[in-house]
């Protein structure tokens, strides 16, 4: 490790991506604690994968970190309880859209008593990661929500060397990996030396973008602690163009590596976690609390006072902006995420879940956004990451015309929106990519 770290500029520019307006509002606000709601609902499915097993009953007590569900396979993950108190039961909730979600339906007691039995958690060698990340119940915290577990269990055919640490978020409004950044510096410097070291990395790059100089100054620690003697652990400032945070996006960016359509980054040679992934595993390590909260970003045009929040998992989002001091009338639309990939949310009924991050109430628009004819531009091309044409993917979309989908290549679209952001027309281009893309998956069923 040398006194004079640099940070190191991307391997590779990505083709493309947009330049968004940030509003990073809420990126001083040091995370408050959310009390508790009376009842939380904790969803049985929050990750790509089978949905875990209920193991309470109607009545049981719970302590916070209680397993309440068991992983369903290897493509699974445990749930545990976010609050102490009793519970009511498996139940099917409404959360957002149509259909019901089974849930378990906690009532708290106010207390938030942790778990008796919780206890740190041993790492001796590389497949103990791969435990600890199990039973903490850890999924990706930045985006679909993949059991950690599998991702640190490579297959023998994998040569794994890299770890990237994702720590961009290039999303407009959210800051909760950003203060996670600032504010557990030390957490992220022992987790990243415990996985290079276990996993026999050969190299770690931490990945933020060059607007957040607060979050690069303490990463930079990372990087040039005393630990790194090899120098094996380098920060790296990527533009500040979205979407430099997803996954392929990042790998490319970092290492130049392709991850081919169907593959994992794993079959690359790397890893990718979100930097407050990493932090909850160590945090699971070191002190046995598995995945019960998340920090999340509460912003949007309805919101007066942005702030970071920490709130027990399974927490109404309705609950949260009633916290909040949010007028629901004056909201016309909630979004859980980012405005770019983000969900819209049909009922303040719906939850806060492991892979959430922020939610944004926006107020009434006065914006007229009116759809016109395609003017064949080619914006949507020029700022496609992925080198795609959705403007000529809605064309075939509209022709019916599903033959046209896989000469297109749909299936290497990320979906981050860059295209709907840059039309002029106003097409509605990422929804359309989204639904080809599941057109084609029927098809292959």
């Amino acid at each position: 490790m040398s006194t004079k770290e640099r940070a190191l500029h991307p391997v590779k520019r990505i083709h493309g991506g947009a330049h968004l307006p940030h509003y990073k509002n809420s990126a001083e606000c040091e995370t408050e604690i959310l009390p508790p709601p009376p009842k939380v609902y904790i969803p049985l499915s929050q990750h790509i994968g089978a949905p875990a097993n209920p193991i309470v009953n109607k009545g049981d007590k719970v302590y916070v970190g209680t397993v309440i569900g068991e992983e369903a396979g290897y493509i699974s993950a445990p749930i545990h309880s976010s609050v102490s108190g009793t519970v009511n039961g498996v139940i099917d909730k409404v959360l957002n859209g149509s259909s019901p979600v089974k849930c378990i339906e906690i009532e708290s007691d106010g207390e938030m008593t942790p778990d008796p039995d919780l206890k740190p958690f041993r790492i001796r060698k590389a497949a103990d990661l791969a435990e600890a990340a199990k039973r903490c119940g850890l999924v990706g915290l930045g985006g679909a929500g993949f059991p950690a577990h599998v991702k640190l269990s490579p297959s023998k055919d994998s040569a794994i060397d890299t770890l990237i640490i994702n720590a961009a978020e290039c999303e407009p409004y959210i800051t909760s990996d950003y203060r996670e950044c600032i504010e557990n510096v030390d957490g992220i410097i022992a987790a990243t030396y415990l996985l290079r070291d276990k996993l026999k990395l050969q190299k770690v790059i931490i990945c933020v973008e060059n607007n957040k100089p607060k979050a690069i100054e303490k990463l930079m620690e990372v990087a040039a602690n005393k630990q790194d003697v090899e120098d094996t652990v380098k920060l790296m400032k990527l533009p500040s163009t979205y979407p430099q945070g997803a996954e392929k996006v990042i790998i490319y960016s970092a290492t130049g590596r392709k991850v081919p359509l169907g593959k994992l980054p794993s079959d690359v040679g790397c890893i990718v976690m979100n930097v407050t992934s990493l932090a909850t595993l160590y945090r699971f390590i070191s002190t046995g609390m598995p995945l019960v909260s998340k920090r999340i970003t509460v912003d949007g045009t309805a919101v007066t006072e942005p702030k970071n929040l920490l709130v027990p998992i399974g927490t109404p989002i309705g609950y949260v902006l009633e916290h909040m001091g949010v007028d629901t009338d004056n909201v016309e639309r909630i979004i859980m995420g980012g405005p770019m990939m983000g969900q819209p949310v049909s009922s303040p009924e719906a939850v806060i879940e492991k892979r959430s991050n922020a939610i944004l109430a926006m107020g009434q628009s006065t914006a007229n956004i009116h759809q016109t004819a395609c003017i064949r531009c080619g914006r949507c091309q020029r700022t496609c990451p992925m080198h795609l044409t959705p403007a000529r993917v809605e064309t075939a979309y509209r022709k019916g015309d599903t033959e046209a989908y896989k000469e297109l290549n749909i299936n290497y679209c990320i979906e981050c929106g860059s295209c709907s952001y840059i039309c002029p027309a106003k097409r509605p281009l990422t929804e359309v990519m989204r639904i080809a893309k599941g057109e084609l998956r029927r098809q292959k069923k």
